[in-house]
């Protein structure tokens, strides 16, 4: 293998087959896995995916998870739909989606591989950054995910677009235009390769272009093609996808509001994405002021950066209290995600003027130049790659996820492995050998121990949940779907316990009031469980699917008539609520309808029950 890498170019075939193979060996996931967390949504539940009433075409007018614009909860990625939807047909099973990940994954390593060999970098600098970003543990959420689909196929784009600006200028413009529509039709967040892209156009010129570099007439192209991918994209979805304008969009702007301002505004509106849902449990930031929001964003992406290097703690969910907005913006937390948010791309663009003024006047040797410029890549892209899901500009479904660092793990790969590369270098000048072996092996390994650890976590939603639960002890959520995990596979008394712990994390969540009312039920302790079902209907009355589920648990153990003037007089504080329809209906029809209507009930009481309903 050594001996491979030391006489061999990487290139897409030179270097995918052997990142194929081990892409394979560390996140694939077991035979017998099951659809996991976001995965029963996203092409179980999905309409388009099955295939239900649907064309092949319609995917244009369905959001990422099949719902029509008016009942959309965001996100417009129809080619991850497209290629779930033909797979569908051929096989359901989540471990054949997978595959498409393994697969897109082990592509873009090659890739990456690839363009820094084209930019002139050194074998052994090219490989190991392919090496690093295919071993980074932190993407193991993207990669053995099949909803992961979106953020490598976005990934895969944004590379093949970088990898475009290296082919002739006439041939560089489709390219990029093709290569960024991939990635915008995939995932959204691909915005960010319109700033990207032109900058590493203006990088890479001189490295790849030696003869006629043509600098900032590259720049202009890629550029120009970005934008066309992305006007291409925005008004595709605006005409087969339509969505509300946020009212804060909607609203004028007063003649003293500069050209600038007003042109920003204009684009927001035009850009305008389905809305996201909005749930303090998944992103308790929604609830949070300006100044809580900014400072658990940066305390966030601080610990995301050490997750890359260091990827100490992987999980599969970060939800509330696990991330609580405090702390002062002084702390070392979020200044330290302040100085690497804002500091490295000022230094990025001092760097890059440097090395270009360099370059004008002949004073240092290409090597030291490309040096240069990669640095710089690397500190203007990864926080500009990563900002998107900062939580800053926009409130995101989630507060963080492992998969947001996809397209930031490209710089940080060649990043990283230039760092290595030095101190291994200094470590061969003194003669240690040995060290120089470790200070590429070590990481190499731990990243791969880390990432294989973390697929295997992807065996079943049992696994899933626990492992998630055991990474982040204070995620309500987890605790929560263990608990559910473990009911159903009969486990009633774990399943309580966790379901206590849950609500002890968070005492004001509907669902953790409910589900831990809907253990007690099936343990047959209904005046308890009716406490907590009360609770949950009162802090939660819009909550269909949760009173459902509790009223009809009660029914079917004859317990609901002894409580019936309760609900009542508790349905009578919530007018016009789902809770008041449902107690209404109950009192009405219950006997005709033997409980709550069909149409309402969960689907564990309709005869089509599902794991972790």
């Amino acid at each position: 293998m050594r001996a491979y890498v030391s006489h061999t170019d990487p290139g897409v075939r030179s270097a995918g087959i052997p990142a194929l193979l081990v892409v394979f060996v560390l996140f694939v996931r077991s035979p017998y896995t099951n659809y996991i967390f976001d995965e029963q949504e996203a092409l179980l539940a999905n309409p388009y995916v099955n295939g239900v009433g649907l064309g092949f075409w319609d995917v244009l007018s369905r959001d990422f998870w099949g719902l029509p614009p008016d009942r959309s909860i965001g996100s417009y990625r129809p080619l991850p739909n497209m290629i779930w939807r033909m797979i569908w047909g051929l096989n359901e099973h989540p471990w054949v989606h997978h595959l498409v990940n393994l697969v897109v994954h082990a592509l873009n390593a090659a890739l990456l591989s690839s363009l820094l060999n084209r930019c002139g970098s050194s074998r052994s600098h090219s490989w190991l950054s392919g090496a690093l970003f295919l071993c980074c543990a932190v993407l193991t959420e993207a990669v053995s995910g099949v909803v992961g689909l979106a953020d490598v196929l976005g990934g895969l784009g944004i590379l093949l677009a970088l990898l475009s600006l290296t082919a002739g200028y006439w041939f560089m413009l489709p390219g990029v235009f093709l290569s960024m529509s991939l990635g915008f039709f995939s995932k959204e967040s691909s915005l960010v390769g319109v700033a990207l892209v032109p900058l590493s156009a203006w990088l890479m010129a001189p490295f790849v272009h030696r003869r006629r570099p043509a600098r900032f007439l590259r720049a202009f192209g890629a550029g120009l093609a970005s934008v066309a991918a992305l006007a291409a994209y925005t008004e595709t979805r605006r005409h087969h996808f339509p969505v509300l304008t946020p009212k804060h969009l909607d609203a004028s702007l007063d003649a003293e509001h500069s050209l600038a301002v007003q042109g920003f505004r204009a684009f927001l509106r035009w850009f305008a994405q389905p809305r996201f849902p909005s749930d303090p449990i998944n992103n308790p930031l929604v609830d949070a002021g300006l100044s809580d929001r900014v400072t658990t964003a940066l305390r966030i992406y601080a610990d995301g950066l050490q997750q890359l290097f260091l990827p100490s703690r992987l999980s599969g969910d970060y939800s509330f209290p696990a991330e609580i907005p405090s702390g002062s913006l002084w702390s070392s937390g979020p200044v330290l995600g302040a100085a690497c948010l804002l500091l490295p791309p000022l230094l990025a663009l001092f760097i890059a003027a440097r090395s270009w003024w360099l370059e004008r006047r002949g004073v240092e040797t290409e090597d030291e130049r490309r040096r240069l410029c990669l640095l710089a890549f690397a500190m203007l892209w990864i926080p500009v790659a990563y900002f998107p899901h900062s939580n800053i500009p926009i409130l995101l479904p989630t507060v963080r996820a492992d998969r947001f660092w996809y397209v930031p793990a490209i710089a940080w790969a060649p990043l990283f492995a230039m760092l290595l590369l030095a101190l291994r270098a200094q470590a061969q000048q003194r003669g240690r050998a040995r060290l120089a072996a470790a200070i590429l092996i070590i990481p190499l390994l731990y990243q791969a121990v880390r990432a294989r650890e973390h697929a295997f976590h992807y065996s079943n939603d049992l696994t899933f949940w626990r492992a998630t639960a055991a990474a982040v002890p204070r995620s309500a959520k987890a605790h929560l779907n263990y608990g559910v995990m473990l009911g159903a596979r009969g486990r009633l008394a774990e399943r309580l316990a966790e379901s206590q712990t849950a609500l002890e994390l968070a005492p004001k969540w509907p669902m953790a009031h409910v589900y831990y009312a809907d253990t007690l039920c099936r343990l047959k302790r209904y005046p308890e469980a009716w406490t907590h079902y009360r609770l949950g209907f009162d802090i939660g009355p819009d909550h269909r699917g949760l009173i459902a589920l509790g009223i009809q648990c009660m029914w079917d153990a004859d317990a609901m008539d002894p409580r019936m003037d309760d609900l009542m007089d508790l349905a009578a504080s919530h007018s016009g609520s789902w809770l008041s329809y449902f107690a209404r209906t109950l009192e009405k029809d219950g006997k005709a309808n033997d409980g709550i209507e069909k149409k309402y009930r969960p689907r564990a009481y309709d005869g089509a029950a599902k794991s972790g309903r």
